[in-house]
């Protein structure tokens, strides 16, 4: 299994909603708001690199208010 976290930044008014939105959805095991120039930080996990693109692409690339994502895989 391969974990990721996903740094994602956000327009202004959008970060509640998008926490609510990927909170619970499969491969998202945990979803965080916190301080910095990223504004949510989520951890997914999937099968393989593969299939963390497609949830990224799928899931979060695709919610109002996402302007920039960065994927950061995990090595252990």
């Amino acid at each position: 299994m391969v974990q990721a976290f996903i740094l994602i930044e956000i327009a202004a008014g959008y970060s509640s909603a998008i926490v609510k939105s990927l909170a619970g959805q499969e491969g998202v095991s945990a979803v965080v708001r916190v301080t910095g120039p990223i504004d949510v930080i989520a951890t997914i996990q999937a099968p393989s690199i593969e299939a963390i693109s497609s949830l990224v692409n799928q899931k979060i690339h695709i919610l109002e208010g996402v302007v920039r994502t960065t994927t950061c895989v995990a090595l252990d």
